[in-house]
């Protein structure tokens, strides 16, 4: 192992590691261990091979079969190491391959990924080879994986209701109101509406329910007519003549409105029918009439009593929505996750459904993936440039060094066999 190896190994050790990282760690250092440890032993074997082959012969297929593993394994070491980092820290070319090529390594990867695997067709065939729906239905059904989602979609949900500002808020809705309610004309559509109401007669329930509030409000405070009238007559008229003004007249209205009530053709129901008819038809064709509506809405609306009362409303509803959202049993959990098991429950045994939503997600994964692979896989190419070149090369390192590890060893025992083949083919052929 070179200094700069140890140097390297050193840093990436004392870095924040994770258990997996350590473990790897370990397992490299004993691969470089044995692959070092495998090179020895061939040196050892060769200079004992040298020095007796002399007298006995067959230390000569030792020396050769020796030599063989040394040259296998230095070259294998050299193939290895040039990967991560310089040989001997010698600048020859080629070497280093990692940090020097980094960047092009990451734009490779990620044209990799763009051509072969962000393909529409290769998506499609995948997405269409999974029942996502069905799986998703079953996953759903389990009361448990609604609670979740209903869960993570409460939290959400409450962190967007604190995020969004008030003002904010009552500024969007003054602004949809003025575009969507107050800025449109209110007569002609309101003054067709109308129209239809009294062609079809639904007015009339309205006025059946008039009439008994009415009659209902009359039986139950008479009082209210004591001095109506009377109270205006001049002083000299008798008392008992002044109450019975005042009886007249709340008997006259008490009979009026029965009358109301009794005879569907009144005339002062038909002298309503003829006021709405009359109103229906100028919202439409009378601008004057049209005019005094528009004023109107807009001082309703302009009023600081409105916006006051629509400020009131948003800060209520959003109160009300936290605290349901925050309570795992309220009433809008509850039902967000029967409405989630019930989605579920139809995905999974709907198989019309599961093929509409298959469909539509293969669609908006092939149309996503058609319009965005090249921004998806530049995220690859960006992340790797991104990376310092020192500290790419120990993360690789430390994920397939142990590997590369083995590639020395078995250099060691290939050069070893092949060296001794050589000596022997030769020894054959020249002796």
């Amino acid at each position: 192992m070179t200094g700069m190896a140890r140097t390297a190994l050193a840093d990436t050790s004392s870095g924040l590691l994770t258990d997996a990282d350590r473990e790897r760690l370990r397992g490299l250092r004993r691969m470089k261990a044995v692959a070092l440890g495998a090179l020895l032993f061939m040196a050892v074997l060769f200079v004992v091979g040298f020095a007796l082959q002399e007298r006995v012969h067959a230390f000569a297929y030792v020396r050769a079969a020796a030599e063989g593993g040394m040259v296998g394994a230095l070259a294998d070491w050299f193939a290895v190491t040039a990967l991560f980092r310089r040989p001997l820290g010698l600048p020859i070319p080629h070497t280093a391959i990692i940090p020097t090529r980094k960047d092009e390594i990451g734009r490779n990867l990620g044209e990799f990924v763009e051509t072969n695997f962000l393909e529409a067709n290769v998506v499609r065939a995948k997405l269409a080879s999974t029942p996502i729906a069905a799986r998703l239905g079953a996953w759903l059904r389990t009361p448990e994986h609604a609670e979740r989602v209903a869960s993570e979609g409460a939290a959400m949900a409450q962190g967007v209701l604190r995020a969004l500002s008030d003002d904010d808020v009552q500024d969007v809705i003054e602004s949809l109101a003025r575009e969507h309610l107050i800025e449109p004309g209110w007569g002609e559509p309101l003054g067709s509406w109308l129209e239809r109401v009294i062609d079809t007669e639904a007015h009339h329930g309205a006025v059946d329910l008039a009439a008994e509030t009415v009659a209902a409000w009359l039986d139950a405070n008479p009082s209210a007519f004591e001095g109506l009238v009377s109270r205006r007559l001049p002083s000299w008229v008798p008392s008992v003549a002044q109450r019975l003004v005042d009886h007249t007249v709340y008997n006259e209205a008490v009979a009026f409105v029965g009358a109301v009530q009794a005879d569907p053709a009144h005339p002062a129901r038909r002298a309503i029918d003829g006021y709405l008819s009359r109103l229906a038809h100028n919202l439409q064709h009378d601008e004057p009439t049209r005019a005094r509506l528009e004023q109107a809405k807009a001082t309703l609306f302009d009023s600081p009593g409105i916006r006051r009362l629509a400020a009131e409303a948003w800060g209520t509803a959003k109160q009300g929505l936290l605290r349901e959202l925050d309570q795992p049993a309220s009433a809008l959990r509850t039902r967000l996750r029967d409405a989630l098991a019930e989605v579920g429950a139809r995905l999974e045994d709907e198989p019309s459904l599961q093929a509409r939503v298959d469909t539509w997600v293969t669609d908006a994964a092939v149309f996503l993936v058609g319009r965005y692979r090249h921004d998806i896989a530049s995220l690859i190419t960006d992340t790797v440039e991104r990376w310092d070149p020192q500290e790419t090369t120990e993360k690789i390192e430390l994920m397939v060094g142990r590997d590369l590890q083995y590639i020395r060893l078995n250099g060691t025992v290939v050069g070893a066999l092949a060296g001794l083949v050589i000596f022997t083919i030769a020894h054959a052929v020249l002796g």
